[in-house]
């Protein structure tokens, strides 16, 4: 049975090169795993009355049901995200904050992750990425710390149909891809 590896896009553009990634880095994954964006658009911003089973006021919205559930059931989680003013994207930064509770049922628990970061600059996102990291420490979740992927000049780095156009981005990327696999198989969450 294959394991199922969420990817999440710190990006809401549908032609964003932060989806492009993603797609790129989904498609290395092995037979093994099976991976897939899982669309965070649609969560609302994070409220603590929906988790207060006392407020009828504010029901606890379905997309944050399925959204937590998906979390729950992955055998791992890699990000893909842009950097917005030096960090990460709003909508990233919800996702994490939904999956987060309710206090004592926290989907991100043992979860593997990796974060994978891109800007149009030089810096390859590298705040986004250690912002990213920062709020993920917070939860007991292992990480692949080496390499750090960082993607500079990320236009750059794809052609037009959205692949990577040179075989070092190819091959650095396809290498953190197997780093995280093993860190799934290494870690799961049973």
């Amino acid at each position: 049975m294959k394991k199922d590896v969420v990817v999440l896009v710190g990006s809401l553009r549908e032609q964003s090169y932060a989806r492009k990634i993603a797609k790129n880095a989904i498609d290395m994954f092995s037979d093994e795993f099976y991976a897939e964006i899982v669309e965070i658009r649609d969560l609302p911003l994070y409220d603590a009355d929906y988790d207060d089973i006392n407020n009828i006021n504010k029901p606890l919205p379905e997309s944050y049901v399925q959204f937590r559930k998906k979390i729950k059931d992955a055998a791992g989680v890699l990000f893909v995200t842009s950097e917005n003013n030096r960090t990460i994207p709003a909508c990233l930064k919800n996702a994490v904050d939904v999956a987060s509770k309710p206090k004592g049922d926290v989907a991100w628990t043992n979860t593997p992750v990796a974060v994978i970061s891109h800007s149009v600059g030089a810096m390859g996102g590298y705040s986004a990425n250690k912002n990213l990291r920062l709020a993920l420490s917070y939860f007991t979740m292992p990480t692949v710390q080496q390499p750090e992927v960082f993607l500079g000049h990320s236009p750059e780095l794809l052609d037009e149909s959205g692949k990577f156009n040179n075989e070092a981005t190819f091959n650095f990327v396809k290498k953190y891809i197997e780093q995280f696999e093993k860190l799934i198989k290494d870690n799961p969450k049973d």
